[in-house]
């Protein structure tokens, strides 16, 4: 038993990791009365939910006094310190992360080490979260699958954070409007399924507007039309494939033509050259 804490249990990732998200260790306690960490740096980011009492969290300057559903989350190289209280010291749990998207991820929901803080979850909804967590490092078995399935309940953890924080998020300025939004939505659309047949007016109401308002917004946006916006990443595309030693028939299914002739006139209009013509000038240059 820690001698600071009358609960205490901590679970280990086995493997030293270097993926864009990696759990370090994840662990749940009752600290004693007046139980205190820091001020002290990690290089780690490390998120705490308290489920009961109160305590209080300092960094950057701020002080926060959190209680049952707060979440305060520490950054790394970021000095920090917090401390148990004396009469209903708090009940916890974490877990310690790292990788390039942690980061991002927390400003998508709202976190920063200017506002660290997030409130308004239920805690017994959201215990089960860090239990699933720790549960994943007591297998043993297949250590990188465990450490796979603890990355998923720690985007569900963020995910039931982002949810409290909404009021948070919502308030931030906005920085596209609604149609530039949707224009995105339809771009980003095109560029994904570009390999399928692609209807327009399909896409137009996934996006709950009529087909010929969508065209409208897309071309002010763009400057062309849906399907000529389509043609252009299929042609793009199809230029990086014509390097490599597919087949023109391999090439036209791929960027969603069935007839390779048919793709082939596409092509030569759209470039200047056939298929195989400027495979072979892209060879011999």
């Amino acid at each position: 038993m820690n001698p600071e804490h009358s609960y205490f249990e901590v679970s280990i990732n086995p493997l030293h990791s270097n993926l864009d998200l990696t759990i370090l260790f994840s662990g749940a306690g009752n600290p004693i009365p007046l139980h205190k960490m820091g001020p002290a740096v990690h290089d780690y980011f490390l998120i705490h939910t308290v489920f009961a009492g109160t305590g209080t969290f300092e960094m950057r300057g701020r002080s926060y006094s959190c209680k049952a559903g707060d979440t305060f989350v520490i950054f790394p190289g970021e000095l920090f310190s917090y401390i148990a209280d004396l009469h209903t010291p708090w009940q916890y749990a974490w877990v310690a992360c790292t990788g390039k998207t942690v980061n991002s991820l927390l400003a998508q929901i709202g976190v920063t080490p200017e506002q660290a803080v997030v409130s308004g979850n239920n805690p017994r909804h959201i215990r089960h979260y860090y239990r699933h967590i720790r549960a994943c490092f007591r297998q043993n078995d297949l250590p990188q699958l465990e450490e796979l399935e603890a990355e998923g309940w720690l985007r569900l953890l963020l995910r039931e954070l982002a949810r409290a924080n909404t009021t948070k998020i919502s308030a931030k300025p906005i920085a596209e409007t609604d149609i530039q939004r949707q224009v995105g939505q339809a771009i980003r659309y095109l560029e994904l399924q570009y390999t399928q047949s692609v209807s327009i007016e399909h896409l137009a109401n996934s996006l709950g507007y009529h087909r010929t308002y969508l065209c409208k917004m897309f071309k002010q946006a763009t400057g062309l039309s849906p399907m000529q916006y389509l043609f252009n990443i299929r042609m793009e595309r199809a230029k990086q494939l014509l390097q490599t030693a597919m087949t023109i028939d391999q090439v036209a299914s791929s960027v969603g033509f069935n007839d390779a002739l048919y793709f082939s006139k596409q092509f030569h209009k759209w470039s200047g050259a056939a298929p195989s013509v400027y495979r072979k000038r892209m060879w011999e240059a």
